[in-house]
Protein backbone atom coordinates (compact mmCIF):
# COMPACT_ATOMS: atom_id res chain seq x y z
CA UNK A 1 0.00 0.00 0.00
CA UNK A 2 2.74 2.59 0.91
CA UNK A 3 4.60 2.14 -1.92
CA UNK A 4 0.93 2.50 -4.57
CA UNK A 5 0.75 5.52 -2.63
CA UNK A 6 4.23 6.77 -3.17
CA UNK A 7 3.93 6.28 -6.88
CA UNK A 8 0.86 7.63 -7.34
CA UNK A 9 2.02 10.55 -5.70
CA UNK A 10 4.82 10.44 -7.84
CA UNK A 11 3.43 9.99 -10.60
CA UNK A 12 1.11 13.36 -9.75
CA UNK A 13 4.10 15.38 -9.39
CA UNK A 14 6.09 14.42 -12.32
CA UNK A 15 3.54 13.70 -15.22
CA UNK A 16 3.83 17.54 -16.07
CA UNK A 17 7.85 16.84 -17.57
CA UNK A 18 6.03 14.59 -19.92
CA UNK A 19 4.56 17.71 -22.05
CA UNK A 20 7.12 18.92 -23.81
CA UNK A 21 7.06 22.89 -23.64
CA UNK A 22 6.87 23.50 -27.30
CA UNK A 23 4.01 22.68 -29.42
CA UNK A 24 6.35 21.47 -32.64
CA UNK A 25 6.53 17.80 -33.52
CA UNK A 26 10.21 16.03 -32.38
CA UNK A 27 11.84 14.31 -34.44
CA UNK A 28 10.62 10.62 -34.38
CA UNK A 29 12.63 8.35 -32.23
CA UNK A 30 14.14 5.36 -33.56
CA UNK A 31 12.98 1.78 -34.37
CA UNK A 32 14.65 -0.41 -32.22
CA UNK A 33 14.22 -4.45 -32.20
CA UNK A 34 15.32 -4.94 -28.90
CA UNK A 35 16.68 -3.62 -25.69
CA UNK A 36 18.33 -4.83 -22.56
CA UNK A 37 17.89 -3.48 -19.01
CA UNK A 38 16.63 -2.63 -15.66
CA UNK A 39 13.44 -0.75 -14.49
CA UNK A 40 10.72 -1.96 -16.78
CA UNK A 41 10.26 -2.72 -20.60
CA UNK A 42 7.97 -1.34 -23.04
CA UNK A 43 7.65 -2.93 -26.57
CA UNK A 44 5.09 -1.94 -29.11
CA UNK A 45 4.91 -1.36 -33.24
CA UNK A 46 5.27 2.32 -32.81
CA UNK A 47 8.58 4.49 -31.31
CA UNK A 48 6.13 7.23 -30.08
CA UNK A 49 4.06 5.12 -28.40
CA UNK A 50 7.37 3.14 -26.84
CA UNK A 51 8.85 6.16 -25.65
CA UNK A 52 5.74 7.54 -23.97
CA UNK A 53 5.43 4.27 -21.96
CA UNK A 54 8.95 4.47 -20.84
CA UNK A 55 8.44 7.79 -19.50
CA UNK A 56 5.51 6.83 -17.44
CA UNK A 57 7.42 3.79 -16.17
CA UNK A 58 10.37 6.14 -15.30
CA UNK A 59 8.47 8.53 -13.24
CA UNK A 60 7.02 5.61 -11.04
CA UNK A 61 3.77 4.40 -13.45
CA UNK A 62 3.41 0.83 -12.85
CA UNK A 63 2.52 -1.66 -15.94
CA UNK A 64 -1.34 -0.57 -16.31
CA UNK A 65 -0.31 2.48 -16.04
CA UNK A 66 2.31 2.76 -19.29
CA UNK A 67 -0.29 0.23 -20.79
CA UNK A 68 -2.95 2.56 -21.05
CA UNK A 69 -0.26 5.68 -21.71
CA UNK A 70 0.91 3.57 -24.59
CA UNK A 71 -2.51 2.26 -25.80
CA UNK A 72 -3.56 5.95 -25.89
CA UNK A 73 -0.51 6.93 -27.99
CA UNK A 74 -1.73 3.91 -30.18
CA UNK A 75 -4.45 5.69 -31.11
CA UNK A 76 -2.47 8.62 -32.40
CA UNK A 77 -0.18 7.11 -34.27
CA UNK A 78 -1.18 3.93 -35.08
CA UNK A 79 -4.85 4.88 -35.88
CA UNK A 80 -6.14 2.42 -38.30
CA UNK A 81 -5.14 -0.15 -36.45
CA UNK A 82 -6.89 0.40 -32.84
CA UNK A 83 -8.39 3.90 -30.77
CA UNK A 84 -10.91 4.46 -28.67
CA UNK A 85 -13.22 3.55 -31.42
CA UNK A 86 -12.18 -0.35 -30.80
CA UNK A 87 -11.82 -2.86 -28.40
CA UNK A 88 -9.43 -5.37 -27.28
CA UNK A 89 -8.41 -8.02 -24.24
CA UNK A 90 -5.80 -7.06 -21.63
CA UNK A 91 -4.10 -9.99 -19.65
CA UNK A 92 -2.43 -8.64 -16.46
CA UNK A 93 0.32 -10.52 -14.20
CA UNK A 94 0.39 -8.69 -10.28
CA UNK A 95 3.64 -9.52 -9.14
CA UNK A 96 2.32 -9.04 -5.38
CA UNK A 97 -0.01 -11.96 -5.40
CA UNK A 98 1.84 -14.11 -8.23
CA UNK A 99 -2.05 -13.63 -10.02
CA UNK A 100 -3.06 -13.47 -13.79
CA UNK A 101 -6.13 -11.95 -14.51
CA UNK A 102 -7.98 -10.29 -17.49
CA UNK A 103 -10.12 -7.90 -19.11
CA UNK A 104 -12.36 -8.39 -21.45
CA UNK A 105 -13.05 -5.11 -23.71
CA UNK A 106 -14.46 -6.84 -26.64
CA UNK A 107 -16.58 -4.46 -28.66
CA UNK A 108 -20.56 -5.84 -28.69
CA UNK A 109 -23.24 -6.00 -30.77
CA UNK A 110 -26.33 -3.64 -30.84
CA UNK A 111 -29.15 -5.01 -28.30
CA UNK A 112 -31.64 -4.83 -32.07
CA UNK A 113 -28.83 -7.06 -33.68
CA UNK A 114 -29.89 -10.83 -34.66
CA UNK A 115 -28.72 -13.58 -36.95
CA UNK A 116 -29.68 -11.34 -39.80
CA UNK A 117 -27.58 -8.91 -39.29
CA UNK A 118 -25.62 -9.31 -42.53
CA UNK A 119 -28.60 -10.74 -44.76
CA UNK A 120 -30.60 -8.83 -47.26
CA UNK A 121 -33.57 -11.16 -48.72
CA UNK A 122 -31.87 -13.75 -47.05
CA UNK A 123 -28.86 -13.34 -48.85
CA UNK A 124 -25.42 -12.01 -47.13
CA UNK A 125 -24.42 -8.73 -48.45
CA UNK A 126 -20.68 -8.44 -49.84
CA UNK A 127 -18.08 -8.20 -46.89
CA UNK A 128 -16.49 -4.83 -48.18
CA UNK A 129 -19.89 -3.42 -47.73
CA UNK A 130 -20.39 -4.09 -44.45
CA UNK A 131 -17.04 -3.04 -43.32
CA UNK A 132 -17.55 0.12 -44.45
CA UNK A 133 -20.77 0.87 -42.50
CA UNK A 134 -22.59 1.81 -39.59
CA UNK A 135 -23.74 -1.81 -39.36
CA UNK A 136 -20.88 -3.32 -38.79
CA UNK A 137 -19.54 -0.71 -35.89
CA UNK A 138 -20.26 -2.45 -32.10
CA UNK A 139 -19.54 -1.04 -29.03
CA UNK A 140 -16.28 0.37 -28.82
CA UNK A 141 -14.44 -1.45 -25.78
CA UNK A 142 -11.81 0.05 -25.33
CA UNK A 143 -12.13 3.11 -22.80
CA UNK A 144 -13.93 0.32 -19.89
CA UNK A 145 -10.87 -1.27 -20.73
CA UNK A 146 -8.44 1.25 -19.56
CA UNK A 147 -10.74 2.43 -16.55
CA UNK A 148 -10.87 -1.28 -15.49
CA UNK A 149 -8.01 -1.96 -15.43
CA UNK A 150 -6.62 1.38 -13.95
CA UNK A 151 -8.73 1.00 -11.20
CA UNK A 152 -7.86 -2.48 -10.63
CA UNK A 153 -4.24 -2.55 -10.68
CA UNK A 154 -3.25 0.94 -11.73
CA UNK A 155 -1.63 3.86 -9.38
CA UNK A 156 -2.26 6.34 -11.62
CA UNK A 157 -5.65 8.08 -12.68
CA UNK A 158 -7.19 8.18 -16.49
CA UNK A 159 -6.30 12.02 -16.64
CA UNK A 160 -2.34 11.03 -15.80
CA UNK A 161 -2.11 8.37 -18.21
CA UNK A 162 -4.46 9.35 -21.12
CA UNK A 163 -2.70 13.15 -20.95
CA UNK A 164 0.64 12.63 -22.94
CA UNK A 165 -1.32 11.29 -25.44
CA UNK A 166 -3.26 14.09 -25.78
CA UNK A 167 -0.20 16.61 -25.97
CA UNK A 168 1.24 13.89 -28.68
CA UNK A 169 -1.96 14.42 -30.98
CA UNK A 170 -1.85 18.29 -30.23
CA UNK A 171 1.51 18.65 -31.18
CA UNK A 172 1.70 16.02 -33.81
CA UNK A 173 4.04 13.31 -34.93
CA UNK A 174 6.20 12.99 -38.12
CA UNK A 175 4.55 10.60 -40.84
CA UNK A 176 6.18 7.39 -41.28
CA UNK A 177 6.36 5.38 -44.60
CA UNK A 178 3.92 2.58 -43.03
CA UNK A 179 1.33 5.82 -42.41
CA UNK A 180 0.85 7.01 -45.34
CA UNK A 181 0.89 3.43 -47.26
CA UNK A 182 -2.44 2.96 -44.59
CA UNK A 183 -4.10 6.18 -45.79
CA UNK A 184 -3.16 5.70 -49.29
CA UNK A 185 -4.85 2.35 -49.64
CA UNK A 186 -7.97 3.22 -47.97
CA UNK A 187 -8.18 6.82 -49.80
CA UNK A 188 -10.96 5.56 -51.79
CA UNK A 189 -13.67 4.56 -48.88
CA UNK A 190 -12.07 7.78 -46.67
CA UNK A 191 -12.86 10.20 -49.64
CA UNK A 192 -16.41 8.77 -49.16
CA UNK A 193 -17.08 10.59 -45.75
CA UNK A 194 -16.59 13.89 -45.16
CA UNK A 195 -15.34 13.49 -41.39
CA UNK A 196 -12.54 11.00 -42.97
CA UNK A 197 -11.48 12.94 -45.63
CA UNK A 198 -10.94 16.01 -43.79
CA UNK A 199 -8.62 14.62 -41.04
CA UNK A 200 -6.99 12.09 -43.14
CA UNK A 201 -6.65 13.51 -47.02
CA UNK A 202 -6.06 16.92 -46.32
CA UNK A 203 -6.18 18.53 -49.57
CA UNK A 204 -7.36 15.56 -51.34
CA UNK A 205 -4.13 13.33 -50.28
CA UNK A 206 -2.29 11.36 -47.66
CA UNK A 207 -0.05 13.32 -45.51
CA UNK A 208 3.13 13.26 -47.26
CA UNK A 209 5.93 11.42 -45.65
CA UNK A 210 8.02 13.34 -42.86
CA UNK A 211 5.41 15.47 -42.63
CA UNK A 212 3.98 16.59 -39.04
CA UNK A 213 0.39 15.16 -38.74
CA UNK A 214 -1.63 16.59 -35.73
CA UNK A 215 -5.25 15.52 -34.45
CA UNK A 216 -6.77 18.22 -32.69
CA UNK A 217 -10.15 16.84 -32.20
CA UNK A 218 -8.52 13.33 -31.00
CA UNK A 219 -6.60 15.45 -28.38
CA UNK A 220 -10.00 17.24 -27.21
CA UNK A 221 -11.76 13.77 -27.31
CA UNK A 222 -8.49 12.78 -24.96
CA UNK A 223 -9.03 16.02 -22.58
CA UNK A 224 -12.60 15.37 -22.25
CA UNK A 225 -11.87 11.50 -21.26
CA UNK A 226 -9.52 13.19 -18.54
CA UNK A 227 -11.62 15.63 -17.02
CA UNK A 228 -14.91 13.99 -17.31
CA UNK A 229 -13.61 10.24 -16.71
CA UNK A 230 -14.85 7.26 -18.94
CA UNK A 231 -18.62 7.84 -18.37
CA UNK A 232 -17.89 10.74 -20.83
CA UNK A 233 -17.92 8.47 -23.45
CA UNK A 234 -20.59 5.83 -22.86
CA UNK A 235 -22.99 8.78 -21.78
CA UNK A 236 -23.54 12.58 -22.68
CA UNK A 237 -22.13 14.63 -25.84
CA UNK A 238 -19.71 11.85 -27.17
CA UNK A 239 -21.98 9.28 -26.86
CA UNK A 240 -24.61 10.95 -28.86
CA UNK A 241 -21.78 11.85 -31.33
CA UNK A 242 -20.62 8.04 -31.53
CA UNK A 243 -24.35 6.97 -31.98
CA UNK A 244 -25.04 9.26 -34.31
CA UNK A 245 -21.87 8.86 -36.65
CA UNK A 246 -23.70 4.73 -36.80
CA UNK A 247 -27.03 5.54 -37.17
CA UNK A 248 -26.25 8.68 -40.15
CA UNK A 249 -22.98 8.22 -41.66
CA UNK A 250 -21.46 11.35 -42.66
CA UNK A 251 -21.46 10.62 -46.39
CA UNK A 252 -20.37 12.68 -48.89
CA UNK A 253 -22.18 14.68 -50.88
CA UNK A 254 -21.84 12.91 -54.50
CA UNK A 255 -20.30 9.56 -53.20
CA UNK A 256 -21.89 6.15 -54.99
CA UNK A 257 -20.63 3.80 -52.45
CA UNK A 258 -23.77 2.56 -50.22
CA UNK A 259 -23.45 2.81 -46.80
CA UNK A 260 -25.68 1.42 -44.78
CA UNK A 261 -26.45 2.81 -41.28
CA UNK A 262 -26.08 0.94 -38.16
CA UNK A 263 -28.87 0.34 -35.10
CA UNK A 264 -26.65 1.65 -32.29
CA UNK A 265 -28.41 3.38 -29.60
CA UNK A 266 -27.46 5.69 -26.75
CA UNK A 267 -28.69 3.26 -24.41
CA UNK A 268 -26.28 0.82 -25.74
CA UNK A 269 -23.15 2.42 -25.16
CA UNK A 270 -24.56 3.11 -21.55
CA UNK A 271 -24.96 -0.28 -20.76
CA UNK A 272 -21.52 -1.38 -21.69
CA UNK A 273 -18.88 -3.06 -19.40
CA UNK A 274 -15.17 -4.33 -19.62
CA UNK A 275 -15.65 -7.77 -18.08
CA UNK A 276 -12.62 -9.42 -15.71
CA UNK A 277 -12.48 -13.12 -16.83
CA UNK A 278 -10.34 -15.69 -15.62
CA UNK A 279 -7.58 -16.34 -17.93
CA UNK A 280 -7.11 -19.83 -19.82
CA UNK A 281 -4.24 -21.93 -18.75
CA UNK A 282 -1.86 -24.84 -19.44
CA UNK A 283 1.25 -26.66 -18.65
CA UNK A 284 3.71 -26.62 -20.95
CA UNK A 285 6.45 -28.11 -20.16
CA UNK A 286 8.04 -26.20 -17.11
CA UNK A 287 5.81 -23.22 -17.82
CA UNK A 288 2.42 -21.99 -16.91
CA UNK A 289 0.97 -20.04 -20.08
CA UNK A 290 -2.01 -18.14 -19.76
CA UNK A 291 -3.74 -16.59 -22.05
CA UNK A 292 -7.58 -14.68 -22.68
CA UNK A 293 -10.58 -16.96 -22.58
CA UNK A 294 -13.61 -16.68 -24.44
CA UNK A 295 -15.08 -14.93 -26.21
CA UNK A 296 -11.32 -14.56 -27.22
CA UNK A 297 -10.19 -18.06 -29.00
CA UNK A 298 -6.67 -17.50 -28.40
CA UNK A 299 -5.99 -18.53 -24.87
CA UNK A 300 -8.01 -21.76 -25.98
CA UNK A 301 -6.56 -22.09 -29.60
CA UNK A 302 -3.21 -21.69 -28.15
CA UNK A 303 -3.66 -23.72 -25.48
CA UNK A 304 -5.02 -26.61 -27.47
CA UNK A 305 -2.08 -26.89 -29.85
CA UNK A 306 0.80 -26.34 -27.20
CA UNK A 307 -1.30 -29.52 -25.23
CA UNK A 308 -0.75 -31.48 -28.89
CA UNK A 309 2.65 -30.41 -28.64
CA UNK A 310 3.17 -31.09 -25.18
CA UNK A 311 4.20 -35.26 -25.90
CA UNK A 312 6.17 -34.13 -28.80
CA UNK A 313 10.20 -33.17 -28.11
CA UNK A 314 10.44 -30.52 -30.34
CA UNK A 315 14.30 -29.81 -29.27
CA UNK A 316 15.32 -33.31 -30.55
CA UNK A 317 13.04 -32.92 -33.66
CA UNK A 318 14.94 -31.50 -36.98
CA UNK A 319 14.09 -28.13 -37.93
CA UNK A 320 11.78 -30.02 -40.85
CA UNK A 321 9.48 -31.84 -38.24
CA UNK A 322 9.33 -29.18 -35.86
CA UNK A 323 7.65 -27.16 -38.62
CA UNK A 324 5.39 -30.20 -39.74
CA UNK A 325 3.71 -30.75 -36.43
CA UNK A 326 3.33 -27.07 -35.32
CA UNK A 327 1.73 -26.60 -38.35
CA UNK A 328 -0.38 -29.61 -37.72
CA UNK A 329 -0.90 -28.76 -34.55
CA UNK A 330 -2.36 -25.34 -35.76
CA UNK A 331 -5.01 -27.27 -38.10
CA UNK A 332 -6.36 -29.22 -35.45
CA UNK A 333 -7.12 -26.40 -33.02
CA UNK A 334 -8.52 -24.74 -35.25
CA UNK A 335 -10.98 -27.20 -36.33
CA UNK A 336 -11.87 -27.25 -32.12
CA UNK A 337 -12.29 -23.36 -32.19
CA UNK A 338 -14.32 -22.78 -35.34
CA UNK A 339 -16.43 -25.58 -34.06
CA UNK A 340 -17.34 -24.48 -30.44
CA UNK A 341 -15.87 -21.15 -29.45
CA UNK A 342 -18.12 -18.06 -29.08
CA UNK A 343 -18.90 -15.52 -26.78
CA UNK A 344 -19.47 -17.84 -23.53
CA UNK A 345 -22.64 -15.30 -22.22
CA UNK A 346 -24.80 -16.71 -25.44
CA UNK A 347 -23.16 -20.50 -26.03
CA UNK A 348 -22.41 -23.12 -24.18
CA UNK A 349 -18.36 -22.57 -24.83
CA UNK A 350 -16.59 -26.31 -22.69
CA UNK A 351 -13.30 -24.27 -22.47
CA UNK A 352 -12.10 -26.47 -19.87
CA UNK A 353 -12.78 -29.06 -21.87
CA UNK A 354 -11.16 -27.82 -24.68
CA UNK A 355 -7.72 -27.34 -22.96
CA UNK A 356 -8.20 -31.29 -21.14
CA UNK A 357 -4.58 -32.86 -21.75
CA UNK A 358 -6.69 -35.78 -22.22
CA UNK A 359 -8.36 -34.01 -25.19
CA UNK A 360 -5.03 -32.44 -27.10
CA UNK A 361 -4.05 -36.57 -26.68
CA UNK A 362 -7.28 -37.47 -28.78
CA UNK A 363 -6.25 -35.03 -31.33
CA UNK A 364 -2.67 -35.58 -31.49
CA UNK A 365 -3.31 -39.01 -32.62
CA UNK A 366 -3.93 -38.15 -35.60
CA UNK A 367 -0.34 -36.51 -36.63
CA UNK A 368 1.73 -38.59 -38.57
CA UNK A 369 5.12 -37.92 -39.23
CA UNK A 370 5.30 -38.56 -42.54
CA UNK A 371 1.73 -37.33 -44.28
CA UNK A 372 0.29 -33.73 -43.27
CA UNK A 373 -3.27 -33.82 -43.07
CA UNK A 374 -6.18 -32.68 -45.50
CA UNK A 375 -7.77 -29.52 -44.52
CA UNK A 376 -10.65 -28.58 -43.60
CA UNK A 377 -10.80 -31.48 -40.87
CA UNK A 378 -13.70 -31.93 -39.02
CA UNK A 379 -13.72 -31.09 -35.43
CA UNK A 380 -13.11 -33.42 -32.16
CA UNK A 381 -15.84 -33.69 -29.41
CA UNK A 382 -13.74 -32.03 -26.29
CA UNK A 383 -16.78 -33.28 -23.89
CA UNK A 384 -16.43 -36.72 -25.26
CA UNK A 385 -12.46 -37.27 -26.43
CA UNK A 386 -11.88 -40.57 -28.62
CA UNK A 387 -8.41 -41.08 -29.64
CA UNK A 388 -8.22 -40.15 -33.43
CA UNK A 389 -11.84 -39.69 -34.06
CA UNK A 390 -13.53 -36.76 -35.37
CA UNK A 391 -17.21 -35.17 -34.62
CA UNK A 392 -19.30 -33.96 -36.81
CA UNK A 393 -19.07 -31.81 -40.33
CA UNK A 394 -15.61 -29.54 -40.59
CA UNK A 395 -15.80 -25.74 -39.93
CA UNK A 396 -13.75 -23.50 -42.52
CA UNK A 397 -12.10 -20.45 -40.40
CA UNK A 398 -13.57 -17.14 -42.14
CA UNK A 399 -11.81 -14.22 -42.34
CA UNK A 400 -10.77 -11.68 -40.07
CA UNK A 401 -9.34 -8.07 -40.45
CA UNK A 402 -5.50 -8.29 -39.82
CA UNK A 403 -5.11 -4.53 -38.81
CA UNK A 404 -4.75 -4.51 -35.34
CA UNK A 405 -1.96 -3.74 -32.74
CA UNK A 406 0.12 -5.03 -29.33
CA UNK A 407 1.86 -3.77 -26.91
CA UNK A 408 3.97 -5.30 -23.99
CA UNK A 409 4.85 -3.91 -20.87
CA UNK A 410 7.01 -4.96 -17.60
CA UNK A 411 7.29 -2.62 -14.78
CA UNK A 412 10.58 -2.37 -12.00
CA UNK A 413 8.43 -4.88 -9.35
CA UNK A 414 7.67 -7.35 -12.32
CA UNK A 415 3.81 -6.94 -12.75
CA UNK A 416 3.72 -7.54 -16.27
CA UNK A 417 0.89 -6.48 -19.46
CA UNK A 418 0.20 -8.14 -22.87
CA UNK A 419 -2.57 -5.97 -24.63
CA UNK A 420 -4.13 -6.43 -28.05
CA UNK A 421 -6.36 -3.90 -29.07
CA UNK A 422 -8.19 -2.99 -32.61
CA UNK A 423 -10.72 -1.87 -34.34
CA UNK A 424 -10.29 -4.44 -36.92
CA UNK A 425 -10.13 -3.95 -40.69
CA UNK A 426 -6.96 -1.48 -41.55
CA UNK A 427 -9.15 2.05 -40.82
CA UNK A 428 -11.89 0.23 -39.21
CA UNK A 429 -15.23 0.98 -40.89
CA UNK A 430 -13.79 4.12 -42.23
CA UNK A 431 -15.90 6.39 -40.25
CA UNK A 432 -14.36 8.93 -37.81
CA UNK A 433 -16.41 10.73 -35.80
CA UNK A 434 -17.57 14.07 -36.87
CA UNK A 435 -15.26 16.68 -34.25
CA UNK A 436 -14.03 13.62 -32.15
CA UNK A 437 -11.06 12.92 -34.40
CA UNK A 438 -10.99 9.07 -33.83
CA UNK A 439 -11.91 5.88 -36.38
CA UNK A 440 -15.10 3.12 -35.38
CA UNK A 441 -14.24 -0.35 -35.46
CA UNK A 442 -16.20 -2.79 -37.72
CA UNK A 443 -15.80 -5.45 -35.43
CA UNK A 444 -18.93 -6.96 -35.87
CA UNK A 445 -17.95 -8.35 -39.13
CA UNK A 446 -15.95 -11.19 -37.06
CA UNK A 447 -19.29 -12.36 -36.85
CA UNK A 448 -20.23 -15.25 -39.24
CA UNK A 449 -23.04 -14.30 -41.25
CA UNK A 450 -24.16 -17.59 -42.08
CA UNK A 451 -23.67 -20.29 -40.52
CA UNK A 452 -19.95 -21.54 -41.48
CA UNK A 453 -21.10 -24.64 -41.86
CA UNK A 454 -24.54 -25.63 -43.36
CA UNK A 455 -26.98 -27.61 -40.79
CA UNK A 456 -24.24 -27.36 -38.09
CA UNK A 457 -24.69 -24.93 -34.93
CA UNK A 458 -22.23 -21.93 -35.15
CA UNK A 459 -21.46 -20.33 -31.98
CA UNK A 460 -20.31 -16.88 -34.07
CA UNK A 461 -23.27 -15.45 -35.27
CA UNK A 462 -24.68 -12.44 -34.34
CA UNK A 463 -26.82 -11.24 -31.62
CA UNK A 464 -28.65 -8.94 -29.38
CA UNK A 465 -25.35 -7.54 -27.07
CA UNK A 466 -22.98 -10.61 -28.02
CA UNK A 467 -19.35 -10.34 -28.62
CA UNK A 468 -18.16 -11.57 -31.67
CA UNK A 469 -15.26 -14.37 -31.72
CA UNK A 470 -11.72 -13.25 -31.66
CA UNK A 471 -8.58 -14.34 -32.49
CA UNK A 472 -6.27 -12.31 -30.26
CA UNK A 473 -3.79 -13.46 -27.87
CA UNK A 474 -2.37 -11.74 -25.47
CA UNK A 475 0.21 -14.31 -23.65
CA UNK A 476 2.26 -14.38 -20.24
CA UNK A 477 3.73 -17.40 -19.19
CA UNK A 478 5.07 -17.85 -16.15
CA UNK A 479 7.80 -20.36 -14.32
CA UNK A 480 7.06 -21.04 -10.78
CA UNK A 481 5.08 -18.96 -10.51
CA UNK A 482 6.97 -15.69 -12.29
CA UNK A 483 7.14 -14.09 -15.17
CA UNK A 484 9.35 -15.23 -18.03
CA UNK A 485 7.77 -13.84 -21.34
CA UNK A 486 5.01 -11.75 -22.23
CA UNK A 487 3.82 -11.67 -26.10
CA UNK A 488 1.17 -11.09 -28.55
CA UNK A 489 0.22 -9.95 -32.36
CA UNK A 490 -1.86 -8.26 -34.89
CA UNK A 491 -3.09 -10.06 -37.73
CA UNK A 492 -6.48 -11.56 -37.51
CA UNK A 493 -6.95 -14.94 -36.99
CA UNK A 494 -3.12 -15.34 -38.06
CA UNK A 495 -2.23 -13.92 -34.71
CA UNK A 496 -2.79 -17.42 -33.21
CA UNK A 497 -0.34 -19.19 -35.04
CA UNK A 498 1.79 -16.30 -34.45
CA UNK A 499 1.57 -16.51 -30.73
CA UNK A 500 2.19 -20.28 -31.09
CA UNK A 501 5.32 -19.73 -33.84
CA UNK A 502 6.61 -17.73 -31.35
CA UNK A 503 6.38 -19.80 -28.07
CA UNK A 504 7.47 -22.85 -29.63
CA UNK A 505 10.42 -20.76 -31.20
CA UNK A 506 11.68 -19.68 -27.65
CA UNK A 507 10.24 -21.88 -25.45
CA UNK A 508 11.75 -25.28 -27.14
CA UNK A 509 13.98 -24.39 -30.09
CA UNK A 510 16.13 -22.01 -27.40
CA UNK A 511 15.53 -19.50 -30.52
CA UNK A 512 16.12 -16.11 -29.10
CA UNK A 513 13.29 -14.07 -28.85
CA UNK A 514 14.32 -11.57 -31.43
CA UNK A 515 15.49 -14.02 -34.04
CA UNK A 516 12.40 -16.09 -32.79
CA UNK A 517 9.70 -13.06 -33.77
CA UNK A 518 11.87 -12.10 -36.82
CA UNK A 519 11.69 -16.17 -38.44
CA UNK A 520 9.78 -16.31 -41.56
CA UNK A 521 6.34 -17.49 -40.68
CA UNK A 522 3.28 -19.63 -41.97
CA UNK A 523 -0.26 -20.01 -40.75
CA UNK A 524 -1.91 -22.93 -41.04
CA UNK A 525 -5.72 -22.56 -39.92
CA UNK A 526 -7.49 -25.21 -40.95
CA UNK A 527 -7.40 -24.66 -44.47
CA UNK A 528 -6.48 -26.45 -47.90
CA UNK A 529 -3.40 -24.44 -48.26
CA UNK A 530 -0.97 -22.83 -45.55
CA UNK A 531 -0.58 -19.16 -45.60
CA UNK A 532 3.34 -18.08 -45.59
CA UNK A 533 5.85 -15.17 -46.40
CA UNK A 534 7.73 -15.21 -49.24
CA UNK A 535 10.62 -16.01 -46.68
CA UNK A 536 9.21 -18.72 -45.65
CA UNK A 537 8.68 -20.22 -48.95
CA UNK A 538 12.90 -19.52 -49.76
CA UNK A 539 13.60 -22.19 -47.25
CA UNK A 540 14.69 -25.69 -48.12
CA UNK A 541 11.85 -26.67 -45.14
CA UNK A 542 9.33 -25.61 -47.23
CA UNK A 543 9.81 -27.73 -50.11
CA UNK A 544 11.05 -31.19 -47.78
CA UNK A 545 6.97 -30.00 -46.10
CA UNK A 546 5.86 -30.27 -49.91
CA UNK A 547 7.08 -33.54 -49.71
CA UNK A 548 4.84 -33.80 -46.84
CA UNK A 549 1.88 -32.81 -48.15
CA UNK A 550 2.02 -29.31 -47.23
CA UNK A 551 0.16 -26.68 -49.65
CA UNK A 552 1.14 -23.32 -49.60
CA UNK A 553 -0.14 -20.25 -50.63
CA UNK A 554 2.03 -17.38 -50.81
CA UNK A 555 0.79 -14.47 -48.63
CA UNK A 556 2.30 -10.82 -47.52
CA UNK A 557 3.88 -10.03 -43.61
CA UNK A 558 1.80 -12.23 -40.91
CA UNK A 559 1.70 -10.29 -37.60
CA UNK A 560 3.88 -8.12 -35.86
CA UNK A 561 4.67 -9.42 -33.03
CA UNK A 562 6.23 -7.56 -29.59
CA UNK A 563 7.18 -9.49 -26.49
CA UNK A 564 9.22 -8.87 -23.19
CA UNK A 565 11.19 -11.84 -20.96
CA UNK A 566 12.78 -11.66 -17.82
CA UNK A 567 16.36 -12.71 -18.10
CA UNK A 568 18.27 -14.56 -14.83
CA UNK A 569 19.75 -11.79 -13.83
CA UNK A 570 17.02 -9.72 -13.24
CA UNK A 571 17.09 -7.76 -16.19
CA UNK A 572 13.83 -7.50 -19.23
CA UNK A 573 14.53 -7.67 -22.54
CA UNK A 574 11.79 -5.79 -25.15
CA UNK A 575 11.67 -7.41 -28.15
CA UNK A 576 9.92 -6.55 -31.45
CA UNK A 577 10.30 -6.73 -35.19
CA UNK A 578 12.90 -6.19 -37.16
CA UNK A 579 11.50 -5.33 -40.30
CA UNK A 580 7.61 -6.33 -40.32
CA UNK A 581 5.27 -3.53 -40.39
CA UNK A 582 8.86 -1.34 -40.62
CA UNK A 583 9.68 -2.68 -38.02
CA UNK A 584 9.32 -2.22 -33.98
CA UNK A 585 10.06 0.17 -31.27
CA UNK A 586 11.25 -2.18 -27.83
CA UNK A 587 12.86 0.62 -24.82
CA UNK A 588 13.77 -0.44 -21.39
CA UNK A 589 14.04 2.12 -18.87
CA UNK A 590 17.69 2.03 -17.62
CA UNK A 591 19.39 0.47 -20.71
CA UNK A 592 22.71 -1.99 -20.02
CA UNK A 593 23.75 -2.46 -23.65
Amino acid sequence: MLRSTVASVLASLLVAPLLPATASAQAAPPRVPEAVGFGGAVSSIDPDASQVGVDVLRRGGNAVDAAVAVAAALGVTDPFSAGVGGGGFLVHYDARTRRVSTVDGRETAPASAGPDLFLENGTPIPFADAVTSGLSVGVPGTPRTWSEALRRWGTWSLDQAVRPAEELARRGFTVDDTFHRQVTENAARFADFTSTSALYLPGGAPPAVGSTFRNPDLADTYRELRRHGVQAFYRGDLARDVVAAVRRPPVAAGSTRNVRPGDLTATDLARYEALQREPTSVRYRDYDVFGMAPPSSGGTTVGEALNILETTDLAAETEVQYLHRYLEASRLSFADRNRWVGDPAVNDVPTRELLSQRFADSRACLISPTTALTSPVAPGDPRDPTPCATAGQPAPTSYEGTDTTHLTVADRWGNVVAYTLTIEQEGGSGIVVPGRGFLLNNELTDFSFTPVTPGVVDPNLPGPGKRPRSSMSPTIVLQHGRPVLALGSPGGASIITTVLQVLTRRIDRGTPLVQAIAAPRASQRNAASTQAEAAFLATPEAEALRALGHRFTSTGEIGAATAVERLPDGRWRAAAETSRRGGGAARVVWPTR
